[in-house]
Order: structure tokens, then C-alpha cells, then sequence
């Protein structure tokens, strides 16, 4: 039976409908969510939501932390930031990851942490465009 999902963040509804199954980047690990699950309410990480569609098929989205809360029938997902796989700019996100790579290393310990989260932000957003653009590719293997 499907789930229905809903994933919002400040700027706009990101996806809104029905799905075999998603799977999240929970507080304490990846957390996968179908039809009938037990009422959860949990903070997301940087991570990568998968959209199991009723179809067959996948969608990928990065995610920049956020809450979601688990009804037995619907999964509502209030994100601090996401992008759809074929929204990202790969070139502007490896250009992102270099930024931070490169802030990092001249950082002293106090004033890693933002600029490693940023870095983590940047290397999600470029696995799931990646993902999207493999799907894209004849004869590759999606995942």
C-alpha cells in the first residue's frame, strides 16, 4: 500500500503525493518508512531522501537536516533546505565543495564545524545529482 508524502521547506513544497516507500537520513542513521509505520517524530541530517515511486522508479533528493513526523499514513517533511537530483548544478555544487575544502584547511579547530557542515552539504548535493544523472544515462545501473 502506498504512503503519502509530503516535503516542504521555507521556500516552497518540494513533493506532495504517494509513494511505495522513503527512505531518510534520520538523527541516528538512514531510516526507510512504509504504509502502516509507527508515529515517529525525528530530526533529519544532511543527507539523501529516496522516493520509492508507485511506478518502480526512484527519486533522489538532498536534503540539508530539517524534522519529519511519521503517521501511520503520511510522512511530512519540514526541511531546512532541499533540491530535487535534476535541480542541482553539478558545476556550481563541485565548485561549492572546493570553496569549503579549501576554508577548511585554513580554519582553526573553533571554526571547522560550519565549514565542515557545509562541506557535508556539498558532497550530498553532488552524490545525489549524480545519481540522477546516471539514472539518465543509457546502459548505466541505477541505484
Amino acid at each position: 500500500m502506498p504512503i503519502e508524502v509530503e516535503i516542504v521547506t521555507p521556500r516552497r513544497q518540494l513533493f506532495a503525493g504517494e509513494v511505495e516507500m522513503i527512505t531518510l537520513p534520520g538523527a541516528d542513521g538512514q531510516m526507510g518508512v512504509l504504509h502502516n509505520h509507527a508515529p515517529l517524530l525525528t530530526i533529519l541530517s544532511i543527507g539523501e531522501i529516496v522516493l520509492h515511486l508507485l511506478d518502480g522508479g526512484q527519486d533522489y533528493i538532498a536534503v540539508s537536516g530539517g524534522v519529519v513526523e511519521v503517521r501511520p499514513n503520511k510522512v511530512i517533511v519540514l526541511a531546512q533546505s532541499a533540491e530535487r537530483a535534476d535541480e542541482i548544478d553539478i558545476e556550481r555544487a563541485q565548485a561549492a565543495l572546493q570553496r569549503a575544502q579549501e576554508s577548511i584547511r585554513n580554519r582553526d579547530t573553533e571554526e571547522r564545524r560550519p565549514v565542515e557542515l557545509a562541506l557535508e552539504r556539498s558532497r550530498m548535493r553532488l552524490k545525489v545529482a549524480e545519481k540522477r544523472r546516471r539514472q539518465r544515462t543509457p546502459g548505466s545501473a541505477s541505484e
